[in-house]
């Protein structure tokens, strides 16, 4: 199917017609468990000589066409579906580190991950070094002997900003390490950053790839381009597995190494499964996704141009405005647009983000983003609440600032909401 044009992958790739009943739109499978053809079979499969099913926390039919997809979408060897987003970066970084371990990540991510990445992981023993990923002197610096990883968002959430994806890959492959993007926002139809580098992507399936905010998951893809047994870094992957008889995960399993390893050690022992149902909402999504996301695209456009306008707005920074210091950038990365997230800086301040949020009709207050359904929160007293301020401004996310998720309703319609809410900040 890699001979095929996306927008027949997002709907085919990893899928069949039900051998048992012909059913076309892949069943949900709410099994726990499946049935062994004998014990020949069973032994092949625990000791990873045959792929098949076993148990619904390890692998899911449902769950592995998603897998699939999703792998295919994103041009890479194989991919491990998960409960959420952040568990996909646990998953991500758990067979590269170890006590005492580092990775290098940017200082313009989502707020949970900087807290995720500050604090929990400390947890593991890990630690996380944060860099300014515009200053790529920075980058090269903030690596050690004990990092082993580095860590980005393709387009950054909440502020739109454009990483330069290619440039951090040439310091990643200097340094022999692998880069993980985190590619939500910009979704394998704007970018695949494995084209341009990238070792790993993680996504957060709940946002852009589901579209329809039914249900949380997590993806991670992996390049099958890395060399794991270049050197004793990553002992997880290059050396004997006590688990599995000494089996050597890169040895044996070559490009798959580290999607056999995420689901035989990761998801066996973290245990953090998809269910068959998220599996399910989420490649019925996808089937959608390069229409919605052309949508997303062309109404973000027309919105940011709009406030980039008004009196009430300081600074709008959306990478698809000819304004913005990445318009270059996001032209050269990702020529199909900037994707439908920004923020907006307004005059009022603090207070009248507040009052802003409040006053809007048409645009969903929550947590989330990527949903067909246009949507708005005030990220430093939401999601970024637990950064301090200097945190929250080099995330992006400063507190005279709203983020925006532009749906795929008509734009004049939004613009009307966000005209009538301004007025009332004005007021």
């Amino acid at each position: 199917m890699t001979d095929l044009k996306f927008d027949t992958l997002q709907v085919h790739a990893g899928s069949s017609p039900d051998p048992a009943t012909g059913a076309r739109q892949t069943p949900i499978y709410q099994s726990t468990a499946y049935v062994f053809r004998d014990a020949d079979h069973a032994a092949r499969l625990f000791n990873l000589e045959e792929v098949g099913f076993i148990y619904s926390r390890l692998t899911n039919p449902t769950v592995a066409v998603l897998q699939e997809r999703i792998a295919t979408l994103e041009g890479g060897a194989g991919a491990v579906c998960c409960s959420s987003g952040h568990a996909a970066q646990i998953m991500a970084l758990f067979p590269l580190m170890g006590p005492g371990k580092n990775v290098v990540a940017s200082t313009r991510l989502y707020g949970g991950t900087v807290t995720q990445f500050s604090q929990t992981i400390r947890r593991f023993g890990w630690s996380a070094t944060f860099v300014d990923f515009d200053d790529e002197d920075a980058v090269r610096a903030a690596i050690d002997d004990d990092t082993r990883a580095i860590f980005c968002e393709s387009i950054a959430n909440p502020g739109g900003y454009v990483t330069d994806i290619p440039a951090i890959a040439a310091i990643a492959d200097a340094a022999g390490l692998p880069l993980i993007v985190d590619n939500t926002s910009a979704t394998p139809y704007l970018c695949r950053p494995i084209e341009h580098g990238a070792t790993l992507v993680v996504h957060s399936t709940t946002k852009y790839l589901t579209g329809n905010g039914t249900v949380t998951g997590g993806a991670i893809v992996d390049s099958g381009k890395f060399d794991w047994m270049a050197s004793d870094k990553f002992p997880s992957l290059s050396q004997p597995e006590p688990a599995y008889h000494g089996l050597t995960f890169a040895e044996a399993l070559g490009p798959m190494a580290f999607t056999f390893h995420s689901i035989a050690i990761g998801l066996r022992d973290l245990g953090m499964t998809m269910n068959p149902q998220a599996a399910h909402y989420t490649l019925m999504g996808i089937e959608t996704l390069s229409l919605r996301m052309e949508r997303h695209v062309a109404n973000a456009r027309k919105v940011a141009a709009w406030l980039e306008g008004h009196d009430a707005v300081k600074a709008v920074t959306y990478a698809g405005l000819p304004s913005s210091p990445y318009a270059e950038r996001a032209e050269r990365l990702y020529p199909k647009g900037a994707g439908g997230l920004f923020t907006v800086a307004l005059k009022a301040g603090y207070e009248g983000c507040v009052k802003f949020v409040d006053s809007l009709e048409l645009f969903s207050h929550v947590a989330n983003l990527g949903d067909t359904r246009s949507l708005v929160i005030h990220s430093a007293s939401t999601t970024h609440r637990q950064l301090t301020e200097e945190q929250q401004i080099a995330a992006g996310a400063a507190p005279d600032v709203v983020r925006l998720s532009i749906g795929i309703e008509d734009a004049d319609d939004l613009i009307a909401d966000l005209e009538q809410a301004l007025a009332k900040v004005s007021a």
